[in-house]
């Protein structure tokens, strides 16, 4: 089996914008109780077709600021104009961000992307380096199953690599729950060439109806198994959390095992899911 190992461990956790003072205020707290464990950074999402650019700009500073943990946008590159984003590298830059998750984007209901003039998320990383140099660290996205809106796993390959080939230090999975498509996206992307850490992305059990509606849209397959365990516990959602607890962390544990250069937690603004995970693997002891 290939592995990574040759990457030294980081983790991290994501979060997303609120859209109340309310909501702010706590996951600024979220992120200070995250920032206890040390991660190596937090990343903060960006709506579609840069719908929460205001918030993610304000979320990202106040962050990082408060935490002391560096923290990296989402810039999608649907919706913008270039030099609306190098305005925003710009404004990024002078606050003292130095790492970007550079995305496509989702599509705007109505939107095509042949209205923008930044089609892709390679032509973003592309004008990122060309603007900025080297200043910022740019993470981009991987899809072990397969974008949904690829054609292929091949093509879709192809598409990851570009984004490599355009200056990409690392990525981040999209979340899965089979440990055997992140090690055998791994293996493909070393028999193209691809090297750079590719760190699993882990999105704790804790509602299974919201999970899997959107792991549907988002192509995340949830195996037989797990789905119809999770559907036999009905609204006990402790029976949820506690099996979903379970599962996770035995995945973690084989990837980690497997190699993988550290885990990132898509946490939807909650501490307690992740932490546990955190927790049951003493990821403290595995840097």
């Amino acid at each position: 089996m290939n592995t990574q190992n040759r990457f030294s461990r980081r983790y991290s956790f994501e979060f997303f914008p609120t859209k109340t003072d309310a909501g702010a205020e706590k996951l600024l707290a979220t992120a200070q109780t995250l920032a206890a464990y040390e991660p190596d950074f937090f990343s903060v999402t960006y709506g579609a077709g840069g719908s929460t650019r205001s918030r993610t700009v304000d979320t990202v500073l106040g962050i990082q600021q408060q935490s002391g943990v560096p923290t990296a946008p989402h810039l999608s590159c649907i919706g913008d104009s270039k030099q609306e984003v190098i305005d925003l590298l710009d404004h990024y830059r002078s606050n003292n961000i130095n790492r970007i998750v550079a995305l496509r984007g989702d599509l705007p209901s109505g939107m095509g992307l042949a209205s923008s003039e930044l089609r892709y998320a390679n032509e973003l990383v592309s004008l990122i380096r060309e603007h900025s140099g080297d200043h910022f660290e740019i993470e981009v996205a991987a899809y072990p199953e397969v974008h949904p809106q690829a054609n292929n796993f091949e093509s879709d390959l192809l598409n990851f690599k570009r984004k490599v080939e355009a200056g990409a230090d690392a990525a981040i999975t999209q979340y899965f729950f089979n440990a055997d498509s992140y090690f055998h996206f791994i293996e493909r992307c070393e028999s193209v060439g691809v090297d750079i850490p590719i760190m699993p992305g882990i999105m704790p059990i804790t509602n299974f109806s919201k999970l899997a509606r959107f792991s549907e849209s988002c192509g995340a397959e949830i195996p037989r198994w797990v789905r119809k365990q999770l559907e036999s516990y009905g609204d006990d959602i402790e029976s949820i959390q506690k099996f979903g607890e379970e599962v996770i962390t035995e995945m973690c544990e084989r990837l980690l095992d497997g190699g993988a250069p550290g885990l990132h937690f898509y946490t939807l603004n909650q501490a307690s899911p992740s932490l546990a995970l955190w927790d049951n693997l003493k990821l403290s002891e595995r840097r």
